[in-house]
């Protein structure tokens, strides 16, 4: 049921959405652009039909292996020119398609436990240039892929208004940046600096067959002249790329521009979506609408007193037991709401996390057991180990303060007190998300004092290091953009000590432990990194004491590196193979994300 509730909030606009691309009822607020839908649907069959071409052509049987490689390299290809159409247009079965090669757990929440053998072309793409082929996975990977393609072109249905058109256009931008760049989906070929150039190809596509849409058709040259652009730098060593200046340099702009055609189109927006309407930066406190991960997306009136109101709360005392911890007992203001602690007491497990930038997730607590802020807020009140109280206690107390039982009286409307509190604690940790460290004033062209070092190390972890393929930009965190519906969890495979001689795993099973699934023993959820350089130690266990240590553990590749078997380790690589070069610049990186305030 939490998992139901969790998802049923951010589902919500997408399927709004869908609906209003699928509906053939004409609305009159929003002009139809159906002759446009029938282009955009011809190019959409097209590819797709040349996709499934290339992947019927892959014989294990019959054809060689340079040749299956060459099909495959062709379906890959129209797979990714089809991406921006597709990604947004049936998210599910574009997020299968291109999933990592690692099992699937579904329906924990609701005792419907499904463990599902991945599919797509990541899965093909690993097992096709395996020295020894495994066939039989092999075979129904492209089997099944394929099948889902034609039952996908079969059912198209592509009915799309002008403000569709902009949100396909600004995910795939926002995509390419925080996923494309970083070697997300291309784990053997890492070939995805190409594949972003395809995916640019279409969406050059789209805004031609919009033309006519133009008042100013320098705007449109302006647009296409950036995209060729990127296009063009695109054209580079992987492991050499300058995403920096990527991002920095053509990111941005295109996301400006794309403002500008929006305004050209006279544009009008239903609601928004996880990516704000009017975003002109990836790495800024308006890119992403802090509401669409939030339990009342319409509880916004009053919100700066409701966030005063919830800060006072944060530093109360008074709602635990013994009067002895607040939240910000734990969560330090000055360490970036954490404690310096491996753990607390001795009573917890686990390290304190940041609170800073944890609003901009699905899940929360480390094992993701709660599915909102406010539900995290219930969970520490009711932990024998931290408020030891029940919610009701908790309210008596709040109302027994005057100043408290007035602010709630007059900020809520409702007399639901037990919510109110937990909205009001919530709302407070929904501010702490500034965007103001060295890094983002730096890529935001605000100031131009990053080093080479720092540079370099941003480049690294979004590339070579692939740092960034778990922890996702702009937040550095597990929910993937550019939909931010997902909150990863992890295994990387965190050992119990420091000791290299007798390298055991952490005891803590972490997810396990909720419904134990035997497939997510010692998953975790993916933290941010911004402010790591004042979060110390880290890990869940607080095993590891600083930086060098961390970057160590996950050059060696993680808990396998170590020596530890396991079957489930979602890290990519057995190791990084990065120079104490590459190493000290990530560090370096690291410290630029420390927020200049919290």
């Amino acid at each position: 049921m939490k998992d139901i509730l969790r998802r049923a909030k951010a589902y919500l606009c997408v399927c709004l959405l869908l609906l209003s691309i699928g509906c053939g009822t004409e609305e009159k607020k929003y002009e139809s652009v159906d002759n446009f839908s029938t282009e955009i649907s011809a190019l959409y069959n097209d590819y797709l039909a040349k996709t499934i071409s290339n992947l019927d052509k892959i014989d294990l049987e019959k054809t060689s292996s340079s040749d299956r490689k060459k099909y495959y390299g062709n379906a890959r290809k129209y797979f990714k020119l089809v991406e921006p159409i597709l990604s947004y247009s049936d998210k599910n079965n574009y997020k299968s398609l291109n999933a990592p090669n690692i099992i699937q757990v579904k329906g924990e929440d609701t005792q419907d436990t499904r463990i599902l053998n991945p599919i797509g072309f990541q899965v093909i793409e690993e097992n096709l240039y395996e020295e020894q082929i495994d066939t039989v996975t092999l075979t129904r990977a492209i089997n099944v892929t394929r099948d889902r393609l034609k039952l996908i072109k079969e059912n198209n249905n592509l009915k799309l208004k002008d403000y569709h058109i902009i949100w396909m256009l600004r995910d795939q931008i926002v995509r390419i940046a925080t996923a494309g760049i970083t070697g997300f989906d291309s784990p053997v070929l890492s070939q995805s600096l190409l594949e972003s150039k395809y995916t640019y190809n279409t969406i050059v596509d789209i805004i031609k067959m919009n033309e006519s849409r133009f008042q100013s058709k320098g705007l449109m040259k302006d647009f296409i002249g950036a995209i060729q652009a990127a296009q063009k730098d695109l054209d580079y060593d992987f492991d050499t790329f300058d995403r920096f200046g990527f991002i920095k340099n053509h990111t941005d702009k295109q996301l400006k521009l794309l403002v500008e055609i929006q305004k050209d189109w006279k544009v009008t927006f239903p609601f928004e979506m996880a990516l704000s309407n009017t975003m002109t930066t990836l790495f800024s406190k308006e890119a992403l609408n802090i509401g669409y991960f939030s339990d009342q997306l319409s509880d916004t009136t009053k919100l700066a007193k409701k966030v005063a109101f919830g800060e006072m709360l944060f530093n109360d005392k008074s709602l635990s037991k013994d009067y002895n911890m607040a939240c910000a007992t734990c969560h330090i203001k000055d360490l970036a709401f954490t404690d310096g602690r491996k753990t607390f007491d001795v009573n917890q497990t686990r390290n304190t996390p940041t609170v800073t930038y944890a609003a901009y997730q699905q899940s929360f607590f480390m094992d993701a057991r709660s599915g909102s802020l406010e539900g995290q807020v219930v969970g520490v009140v009711k932990n024998h180990n931290e408020f030891n109280m029940s919610m009701d206690s908790v309210v008596n107390r709040v109302l027994k303060n005057d100043s408290y039982k007035k602010q709630i009286s007059e900020l809520y409307n409702d007399k639901k007190v037990n919510y109110n509190i937990r909205h009001a604690i919530a709302s407070y940790i929904r501010s702490l998300n500034t965007f103001n460290s060295k890094f983002d004033k730096n890529i935001r062209g605000e100031e131009n004092t990053l080093t080479e070092e720092e540079k370099l190390g941003f480049n690294v972890f979004m590339g070579k290091a692939m740092c960034a393929t778990c922890h996702f930009a702009p937040v550095f965190n597990g929910t993937v953009p550019p939909n931010y519906v997902d909150t990863e969890l992890e295994f990387i495979g965190v050992p119990a000590s420091k000791d290299t001689v007798n390298t055991k795993l952490s005891s803590d099973l972490g997810r396990y432990e909720l419904f134990k699934t035997p497939e997510r023993k010692h998953f975790f959820k993916t933290p941010t990194v911004r402010n790591a350089a004042v979060t110390a130690p880290y890990m869940h266990n607080g095993v590891y004491s600083n930086l060098k240590e961390v970057m160590d553990f996950y050059n060696k590749g993680g808990g396998a590196g170590l020596g530890i078997e396991n079957d489930y380790q979602t890290l990519p690589f057995d190791n990084l193979n990065l120079t104490e070069k590459e190493i000290n610049a990530l560090i370096a990186f690291t410290k630029t994300l420390t927020d200049a305030e919290y």
